[in-house]
C-alpha cells in the first residue's frame, strides 16, 4: 500500500447562484496578463449547455483523457507515434472560435470623435489583433440558456435521452438549469501530464496539485488535447502552457485558494484525501459504470492504523493526518457518498467532486400538491425535471443507481431538516426517509450542518505546509509508468 496526500475539493451545486465572482477572483489574480486574456482558470456554466470551451466534453472531437484498449490504458491523444506524427498539426486542438477572441472596447473614440448628429460609441476591438471585431462568442455565452434552448439543446450529455425527453427538458413550464463552476481537477491520473513530450507536467509529491513548469515548457500544447475537461490553456505571448494552479501560494500560507474564499453561495469545500496509489491503474481500467465506486475504494479512511502507519512511512505527518481526520472532502466523498466527481469516463480520477444538483421536482398530482400518502413529501429523484440519465452522465459514468443513492439521500436530508423546523413532515415520515436513504439521524444533522450552517474552518481545513521542513523525495524516474513522445520521461508522481 502506497498511501498519498492528496488536497481535494467538493463543490455543492445546490448552492451554486451563478454569479461569477469566483471566477472574476481568479481572473484578477493569476489572468490579468498578455496572453491570458482568453483564460479563465475557473468558470462556471450553465447545464444544460456546451460549456467552454464549446463541447469540451466531447471527446469524439478533442481526444481527451483516457481510454482502454485490450489491457492498456492509454491516452486518447496516443502514445509515442500518435503525438510524433501530430507534433507540427494536431487536428485535436481547440481553436481560437472553440474559446472566444477576447475584446475590449474604443473607449478613446468617446472622447475623440469629432463633433456629429449623433452620440460617439465604443466599438469592441480585439485584445490580439487591436482590430475591430464583431462579438460572436464569449467564456459564458450561453449563460441562463442565453434567452434561448438554442446552445442547450447540443449539450453532449442529452444525446442518451429520448427526442421526446429532450423535448419535455425545454418545455417552458419545465425549464430548468443549473451551474457547474470548473476548476483543474488535479487529477489522480492526469493526462496532462501523460502525453506532454517535454516532461513539463509534474504533480507535486507533498499536495498533489498537479503543475507546469514554465522553464520546461516547450508550448508542443499536447497538454490542452490530452486533459479532457479543457483545463489548460495555451498563453500565445509567452508560448508556453498554464493552468489553474489551486492558489498554492495562498495554501501554504493556510488560506483558501482566491476562488474558494470569495464564493458567494460558500459551496466550495477544501481538505486532505489519503489514497492508494498502487491501485490507480487498476481503478482507472474499471468499467465505466464502475468508476465511481472504483474512486471511492482508492480513497483511504486516515483512521484506519495501518493507513496511518503506511502514510507515516512515506513521509505525511501527523498534521496532515490529522487534517485528513477532518477533512469535510472526506466525508461528502467516501462517508456519506453525495458528492461525485464529474465525467469520470475519462478515467483521470479528478479529485473535485461535485454533490448533484436537487433540482425542482414536476408536481405529483393534478392538482400540484404532493401526496404525502404516496410517500412524496418534497418529491423524489424520480420526478425531476432533468432526467436521471443527464445527469448520470455527467457524475457517475451512465449509472443512474449512484445518482438516484445520492439525490435519495439529499431527499431525505431535507425531509429530516423539515420535520426539525417546520413539522409538515413527522418524525416518524423523516426516519423513515432516513432509513430508505441509508442514512441515520445523526449523518442528516451533520450534512445538513456541513451544507447549510458551515463556518469557514468547516469548510476549509488546510494543513500546515511548513515548506522549510520539507525534504525532496527521489524516486528511480524508471518506475514511472507513462512514457511518451520521444522517449522522454515525465516526472514521478511523488517528485517535488
Amino acid at each position: 500500500m502506497d498511501v498519498r496526500a492528496q488536497l481535494s475539493s467538493v463543490f455543492h451545486l445546490d448552492k451554486c447562484i451563478g454569479c461569477h465572482t469566483c471566477s472574476l477572483a481568479c481572473n484578477n489574480l493569476w489572468t490579468s496578463r498578455d496572453g491570458t486574456e482568453y483564460m479563465w482558470w475557473n468558470n462556471v456554466e450553465t447545464k444544460p449547455g456546451t460549456g467552454y470551451p464549446t463541447l469540451w466534453e466531447d471527446q469524439a472531437k478533442y481526444r481527451g483523457g483516457w481510454e482502454v484498449k485490450g489491457n492498456s490504458l492509454v491516452p486518447r491523444t496516443g502514445g509515442r507515434l500518435g503525438i510524433l506524427t501530430s507534433m507540427f498539426y494536431n487536428p485535436h486542438l481547440p481553436t481560437m472560435d472553440d474559446y472566444y477572441e477576447p475584446w475590449t472596447y474604443d473607449y478613446e473614440h468617446l472622447f475623440t470623435a469629432p463633433p456629429g448628429d449623433a452620440p460617439p460609441t465604443a466599438r469592441s476591438i480585439s485584445k490580439i489583433t487591436g482590430r475591430y471585431l464583431d462579438v460572436e462568442a464569449g467564456p459564458n455565452w450561453d449563460d441562463d440558456l442565453s434567452g434561448s434552448p438554442v446552445y442547450a439543446k447540443n449539450d453532449v450529455n442529452l444525446k442518451e435521452l429520448t427526442p421526446a425527453e429532450r423535448e419535455a427538458l425545454f418545455r417552458v413550464e419545465q425549464l430548468v438549469f443549473f451551474y457547474i463552476p470548473r476548476i483543474c481537477n488535479h487529477c489522480l491520473n492526469p493526462a496532462c501530464l501523460a502525453v506532454c513530450p517535454s516532461g513539463a507536467i509534474y504533480k507535486r509529491g507533498e499536495d498533489g496539485i498537479v503543475l507546469i513548469s514554465q522553464e520546461k515548457c516547450r508550448g508542443w500544447r499536447f497538454c490542452v488535447s490530452g486533459c479532457p475537461y479543457k483545463k489548460t490553456y495555451y498563453n500565445w505571448k509567452t508560448g508556453k502552457s498554464e493552468k489553474c494552479i489551486l492558489c498554492y501560494p495562498r495554501l501554504e500560507t493556510g488560506q483558501a485558494p482566491a476562488c474558494f474564499h470569495t464564493c458567494v453561495g460558500r459551496i466550495r469545500y477544501t481538505g486532505v484525501l489519503l489514497y492508494d496509489a498502487d491501485g490507480i491503474e487498476a481503478m482507472a481500467k474499471a468499467p465505466e459504470a464502475d468508476l465511481v465506486e472504483a474512486q471511492r475504494r482508492l480513497i483511504l479512511d486516515p483512521a484506519d492504523p495501518e493507513v496511518a502507519a503506511a502514510a507515516r512511512r512515506n513521509g505525511i505527518s501527523d498534521d496532515w493526518l490529522g487534517a485528513a481526520k477532518s477533512s469535510p472532502v472526506y466525508r461528502f466523498v467516501k462517508e456519506w457518498g453525495l458528492a461525485l466527481p464529474l465525467h469520470p469516463e475519462f478515467r483521470t480520477l479528478p479529485m473535485l467532486f461535485y454533490v448533484p444538483p436537487l433540482l425542482p421536482v414536476a408536481a405529483s398530482t393534478r392538482t400540484g400538491r404532493y401526496d404525502l400518502a404516496e410517500k412524496s413529501y418534497l418529491g423524489n429523484s424520480e420526478s425531476l425535471r432533468v432526467p436521471l440519465k443527464y445527469l448520470a452522465r455527467l457524475f457517475s459514468g451512465g449509472n443512474t443507481g449512484i445518482i438516484s443513492g445520492a439525490l435519495n439521500k439529499l431527499w431525505a436530508v431535507r425531509g429530516y431538516a423539515r420535520s426539525q423546523t417546520s413539522g409538515h413532515i413527522t418524525d416518524s415520515q423523516a426516519k423513515e426517509m432516513l432509513t430508505e436513504a441509508g442514512l441515520t439521524p445523526d449523518a442528516a444533522r451533520q450534512i445538513a450542518r456541513l451544507t447549510s450552517l458551515p463556518r469557514f474552518n468547516d469548510r476549509f481545513v488546510i494543513p500546515p505546509y511548513r515548506r522549510e521542513e520539507q525534504i525532496q523525495q527521489t524516486v528511480d524516474p524508471q518506475q514511472h509508468k507513462y512514457q511518451v513522445g520521444f522517449g522522454f520521461i515525465n516526472p514521478p508522481r511523488r517528485g517535488l
